[in-house]
Order: C-alpha cells, then structure tokens, then sequence
C-alpha cells in the first residue's frame, strides 16, 4: 500500500479523535463522569444488566481495572451490584435511578450533537459514512487484538 495514503489515513484518524475529544486520560469529563465511568455506563445502560467481566471484555480493559471505576460510579450511586447467591464471584451490575439519568443525558447530548454532525453530510451519503464506520471499526478492532505499539522497536 502506499506510505502516503498510509499516513494520510494516520493524520485523518487523528484529526477525528482529537475533533470527538477523545483522551487516554481517565479525568477527562462527561457530563460529569470521566469518560471510563461514561463508557461503563453506557454500556450498563444499554445491557440493563451485565456481569463485570462481561463488560470488562466489551470495553477492552481488565476487570480489576473496570472494578476501580466500577467502585467510584457505586460510591457515586451510578451502579449497583447484584451479587449471585448461588456463586458470589459472579457480580453484575445495573444502573441506579441516578445512574439512568445520567445514561439519559449522555445519550440525550450524543443523540443531539452527532444528529448535527449528520446534518453536514449530505443524506446521499449517509449510508455510505455508516458503512465506512463499520468497516474501519470491525478493522480497527481486528488489528488491535493482533497488535501492540511499539514492541519490538529499539530505545
């Protein structure tokens, strides 16, 4: 393939995170969770109910990780855990009433701002833009299971 269009790609990759505001940090805000706890959150709030390790695996982090947050979003009244009489190690969690209003203004402003980002494309394109999300995200996911920065490079 060609390095330019490569680096192209890199630049055009970049550009959006930093547009979308993403950040490695965990102090970043939104709406008033970092985002580890937005994504967490999220997520209970879609499933309803979901084990930890369960939702450890769709976020991509390790359980021990996801429990850290996990601990601050009980502490904050976001989640409660449910733990399983029949097996205590099995825990999952769900959304308290204040944690389902936080889910519902998270999705409310996201609803919002990307039903305006979509009103810069034209709707010819519409399916074209989804479709191309979907492939790079199923690549994107496909190649970071397989590939790690930086290893193997000299100092």
């Amino acid at each position: 393939m060609d390095k330019g269009f490569v680096k192209l790609f890199r630049q055009k990759v970049r550009e959006m995170q930093r547009v979308l505001g993403w950040s490695q940090k965990n102090d970043v805000q939104c709406c008033g969770v970092t985002m580890a706890q937005c994504h967490a959150l999220l997520e209970i709030g879609q499933k309803g109910e979901i084990s930890i390790v369960d939702l450890a695996g769709i976020l991509g982090v390790d359980t021990s990780t996801l429990s850290r947050t996990i601990d601050h979003m009980v502490k904050n009244r976001l989640v409660g855990r449910l733990l399983n009489p029949e097996d205590r190690r099995y825990v999952s969690l769900s959304l308290t009433k204040e944690g389902k209003t936080a889910f519902d203004t998270i999705e409310a402003t996201f609803d919002t701002y990307f039903a305006r980002v979509f009103e810069f494309i034209p709707e010819e394109k519409h399916s074209q833009v989804m479709e191309s999300l979907m492939l790079l995200t199923t690549a994107l996911g496909r190649c970071s299971r397989e590939y790690q920065c930086c290893v193997g490079m000299d100092d």
